[in-house]
């Protein structure tokens, strides 16, 4: 075989449709280089993993040097120095009275032990998610993602699950007229009645819904939301797997919203790139807990902590959070800029540098998940690479490294915006019909 693009298609188990065609062969800040030496502007930082820089040299230094110490001893049969300060520091940048810490290795793996705390405290055994939400590909966390796209051919999947219709203005069919926030809101009492058996466990939810088109819900809705809860003794579990971290301009998306989640699971963004998942509750929830419930032989890895510690100190000294915030206003901006002069755009929304843009037919409203795919692939061309995901497939995803220079941003921006004249001066939004179901 003559290279990893060969060698990938012979023995890796890729299973997605289309691999870019790059060979990576080194990363910093938020340029990643190719095996011929071509750098591009990396504008989705591995799925909003690599928060703080590729190889960022106080993560990395923080690595080796506990590599030189000690790789493993399985951090739930002994104490480990690493381990207990990223608890130690979880607890302090954590909302609320959120305090103990289970580490595991992914979002996933983190999602299905939050799953697992709240049936054993609460004794209940339904859960309640949204519509279009996306918490990892286990059995159990397909059960609670509210997209078809991502189950087939795995069910049939866990009893006892509902899902709320996602609080997504954009395809919304509620009626006009009324707040929209509070109307997503009251469907979750409607689950709660006509949907479940009472038995209700826990409502999961992504403070931003990252796989499902970067949807933001309404600044309102999650306090609505909890009120609800609270009524019917419902626990909140909020997946920040994908947007926490600095990535929404707040250290944790939930914080934009005023709201204490009961449980709260992470990953991705935690170690800058080292596999690491965790899951954060009050005292009183993780006491359920009795011994042999819940372990993990590699959960807790002593480097991905030791990283994941002088991620978060770096994160904060730097204020990675607020220039999130200021690069993501800047984005949107420019980006609905462009999207008076481009149809095809059919809206721009995100949080912090968690964006998408909406891609849609002459009518405004009919996805458009081709003329996504080309625009991602002009971007390639041009040296800069982003994300296309949604349930519909139709979102062009914009989310950097949050250590991304102003100078790279505009050249991402002006990257895409000759991608957008490329594709619509050469397609003339030859779209996917949107089925009945496809618009709820």
């Amino acid at each position: 075989m003559s290279n990893a693009i060969d060698k990938y298609q012979e023995y890796v188990m890729s299973n997605v449709a289309k691999l870019q065609p790059i060979i990576v062969e080194r990363a910093r800040g938020a340029v990643i280089t190719d095996s011929r030496g071509r750098d591009y502007i990396d504008c989705f930082a591995g799925i909003s993993v690599v928060n703080a820089g590729h190889c960022n040299p106080e993560v990395t230094a923080a690595a080796k040097e506990q590599m030189d110490k000690l790789i493993h001893c399985c951090s739930y049969v002994y104490h480990v120095e690493p381990v207990a300060k990223l608890a130690e520091l979880l607890a302090q940048i954590t909302p609320g009275r959120l305090k103990k810490s289970f580490f595991a290795n992914s979002g996933a793996e983190a999602v299905e032990g939050a799953l697992k705390l709240a049936k054993i405290y609460t004794g209940k055994s339904e859960f309640i998610a949204l519509e279009t939400s996306f918490h990892g590909r286990t059995w159990g966390t397909l059960s609670v993602t509210g997209n078809s796209a991502r189950k087939r051919r795995g069910g049939p999947f866990a009893p006892g699950i509902a899902f709320a219709p996602a609080p997504y203005a954009f395809r919304s069919t509620a009626e006009e007229g009324g707040d929209f926030g509070e109307s997503c809101a009251r469907s979750l009492e409607r689950v709660l009645q006509f949907c479940t058996s009472g038995n209700v466990a826990a409502f999961i939810a992504e403070p931003v819904l990252g796989e499902g088109g970067i949807i933001v819900p309404p600044r309102n809705y999650f306090k609505e939301v909890k009120k609800i809860l609270d009524k019917h003794d419902v626990l909140f579990i909020a997946d920040e797997v994908q947007s926490g971290f600095g990535r929404t301009g707040k250290m944790f998306a939930i914080e934009h919203y005023g709201v204490e989640p009961d449980i709260l699971t992470t990953a991705k963004g935690i170690a800058d790139g080292f596999p690491l998942g965790a899951f954060t509750t009050r005292d009183e929830i993780a006491a359920a807990f009795r011994p042999g419930d819940h372990l993990s032989t590699f959960g807790g890895n002593p480097v991905c902590c030791a990283a994941a510690v002088a991620n978060i100190n770096f994160m904060l000294r730097e204020n990675l959070s607020a220039k999130a915030q200021e690069d993501g206003d800047y984005i949107l901006e420019k980006l609905n800029a462009l999207k008076e002069r481009f149809p095809i755009i059919g809206e721009v929304r995100g949080l912090g540098l968690m964006i998408g843009m909406e891609l849609v037919g002459e009518d405004g409203l009919t996805p458009a998940p081709q003329q996504a795919e080309a625009v991602r692939d002009a971007c390639l061309k041009m040296g800069v690479l982003v994300g296309v995901g949604s349930a519909y497939g139709n979102v062009v995803r914009i989310q950097p490294p949050l250590v991304i220079t102003r100078e790279q941003i505009d050249f991402a921006l002006k990257s895409l915006e000759m991608a957008l004249a490329e594709v619509v001066g050469k397609d003339s939004y030859t779209a996917e019909p949107v089925t009945a179901q496809a618009t709820r």
